[in-house]
């Protein structure tokens, strides 16, 4: 079984921060990208970051210069550090990441999401 497993979401005010993780453990011989989705009641899961193995990023217009995207690929983990969060970043995060299993099988892998309120 390949799990992700996420922590750090948490209640915070406007322009304040939060460091979300997520590690993956399991059967994992790599992790190729990853990345970091949101959702929010009503909406569509979105991308919000994404990683890839070499350490390559991307950031949706609305997190660019606030958020922060970063791995250790020696511990399987990944972090977004969340800087002067807005009312509209408030969603559950979800982790994601392409693992591969072997040399010729690969999965798309999920966490259960860690639940992000920003709020006065």
């Amino acid at each position: 079984q390949v799990q992700l497993v996420e922590s750090g979401g948490g209640l915070v005010q406007p322009g304040g921060s939060l460091r979300l993780s997520c590690a993956a453990s399991g059967s994992i011989f790599s992790i190729y990208d990853m990345g970091w989705y949101h959702q929010a009641p009503g909406k569509e899961r979105e991308l919000v970051a994404r990683i890839t193995k070499g350490g390559s990023t991307n950031y949706a217009d609305a997190v660019k210069g606030r958020f922060t995207i970063s791995r250790d690929n020696a511990k399987n983990t990944m972090y977004l550090q969340m800087n002067n969060l807005k009312p509209e970043d408030a969603a559950v995060y979800y982790c994601y990441a392409r693992i591969v299993l072997n040399t010729l099988a690969g999965m798309d892998a999920w966490g259960q999401g860690t639940l992000v309120t920003v709020s006065l």
